[in-house]
């Protein structure tokens, strides 16, 4: 089970940090994603991280901003979003694969997201 925080309402130039719990053992087995879903949109991907933690991987609108990061200690992942911005506003997922990547279908557990909304 996954389950995401840390959404809410912010400024165009602001901060948020969402954060994943993942219940169970097996967290390090998984590779970890965040995708958003805006609405009339199609979800897309936000960023990816291997087993590990040693590789990341980000979509080209969000590179430079927002840093995904994991603990496999405390079964968490988190997103730290950076100079936000009004097309960022969407509802965040936290997703656990076998592997690191860009395509939703990789995924096998998904939460219930998170409302990230960033005011002009």
């Amino acid at each position: 089970q996954l389950l995401e925080s840390g959404g809410g309402l912010v400024q165009a130039g602001g901060s948020l940090r969402l954060s994943c719990a993942a219940s169970g053992r097996t967290f390090s087995s998984y590779a970890m994603g965040w995708f958003r879903q805006a609405p009339r949109k199609e979800r897309e991907f936000v960023a990816a991280i291997t087993r590990s933690g040693g590789s990341t991987s980000y979509a080209d609108s969000v590179k430079g901003r927002f840093t995904i990061s994991r603990d496999n200690a405390k079964n968490t992942v988190h997103l730290q979003m950076n100079s936000l911005k009004p097309e960022d506003t969407a509802v965040y997922y936290c997703a656990a694969g076998k592997y690191a990547s860009d395509a939703s279908r990789v995924y096998e557990y998904w939460g219930q997201g998170t409302q990230v909304t960033v005011s002009s």
